[in-house]
């Protein structure tokens, strides 16, 4: 007779969504990279409390509609919660689905400002921790006027992310009492933005900010290359993007944007998140500041499971843990410490952004100074 069989453990299932396949897969890989790599070392320790940790992917290819029906999907699929969302769009499209189903989520990537902004703080079950554009904006146009670059052009792509980031943009140089030189709009796809730039041009510009996630990016870096106009480009984090630095190549050098995390081991923690990801995917980081969120959504997720012990996950428990969690966790991309409330849905502040700057084809920090202050992980400053 063999041994009598015991069951295996009924895992406990974690939604993922994002650009998987697609244009945005750019960062929606990096994001899902970063997620399984937390899930695994979450696993090799015993996963909760013997129980894997079992992710049901779905990829929204960066449409609203596909999104919309993955959310269905993985609500009917009774995951705990989901982590996910790279686009503005497409989460807005999908949020509604996890509010009503009372199914939380967390957004490690997605940072429009309307994203947080569905349902009322105390009522919502979705978090982020990402940093919002409603931080982003204004922490780079604060950088533009200490540099004396306040001619500034904006240029935004028509989707939901670009409305909104210009919007944040104007507010935040309204607080400065700065007015845009030059404002262009323009649809995805978009393969020629020169006879805009030169309008940005001769209205006097001297620097270009532009909120757009795709190959956009590179088509205005490239566009001022060939008018020969030599302004600085500066922007949110998609400047951070293979779609820009890879497509700009020699237009990109120099480009500046918000950044959360530089894929650099400036601490232990660091070194050992960036050696662990090489392990595991043989590969660099193409988006670090996806991988990272990704990462530390992942754990901020299970800490709030671990604090739940009689193995059930109802959706408002989860909520109700993800707004109470018991310890810190040393992320990657700041120490949590409280990151959420029951009425503060965003764990990102501004004092864990930095400048960073395009360097020989690669993201490093604009200003040293900000690379020695990156040696102390930041934490949410108290209320």
């Amino acid at each position: 007779m063999g041994m009598a069989q015991t069951a295996a453990p009924e895992p406990v299932k974690i939604g993922v969504i994002g650009p998987f396949s697609g244009p945005s897969s750019d960062f929606g890989k990096p994001m899902l990279q970063g997620i399984e790599l937390a899930i695994d070392e979450i696993n090799a320790v015993g996963g909760y409390l013997g129980r894997p940790l079992a992710l049901v992917v779905k990829d929204d290819e960066g449409k609203p509609d596909v999104g919309l029906r993955g959310a269905q999907e993985l609500v009917r699929e009774r995951v705990v919660a989901t982590l996910g969302f790279c686009n503005t769009g497409v989460a807005l499209k999908a949020i509604p689905v996890f509010q009503h189903s009372e199914s939380p989520l967390i957004v490690p990537c997605a940072a429009g400002a309307p994203v947080t902004a569905q349902t009322p703080a105390p009522d919502s079950y979705v978090f982020r921790n990402a940093p919002s554009d409603a931080i982003q904006a204004p922490f780079v146009v604060n950088d533009l006027v200490r540099r004396g670059w306040t001619r500034v052009a904006i240029f935004a792509d028509t989707t939901p992310y670009g409305e909104a980031g210009l919007q944040d943009v104007q507010a935040a140089l309204a607080t400065h009492r700065i007015k845009p030189v030059h404002v262009a709009r323009f649809d995805l796809g978009v393969k020629d933005l020169s006879d805009a730039l030169r309008q940005a041009r001769d209205a006097g510009a001297n620097v270009v900010f532009s909120y757009t996630v795709g190959p956009e990016n590179a088509v205005i870096a490239k566009g001022r290359q060939a008018i020969k106009w030599d302004v600085p480009q500066v922007g949110g984090w998609p400047l951070s993007f293979p779609f820009f630095i890879q497509g700009a190549k020699a237009a990109a050098e120099g480009a500046m944007m918000a950044q959360s995390f530089i894929a650099e081991p400036s601490n232990e923690r660091r070194a050992a998140f960036l050696s662990a990801f090489a392990r595991k995917h043989q590969q660099a980081i193409t988006v670090p500041m996806a991988a990272a969120q990704g990462y530390d959504a992942a754990y901020l997720l299970a800490h709030a499971l671990f604090s739940l012990r009689n193995g059930r996950f109802p959706g408002p428990a989860v909520k109700a843990a993800l707004e109470n969690l018991p310890r810190t966790y040393y992320g990657v991309v700041a120490t949590y410490e409280k990151p959420f409330s029951r009425d503060d849905k965003e764990a990102m502040t501004t004092n864990m952004l930095v400048m960073g700057m395009v360097r020989d084809g690669k993201v490093t920090f604009a200003y040293p100074e900000d690379a020695k202050r990156n040696l102390m992980v930041q934490r949410k400053p108290r209320p």
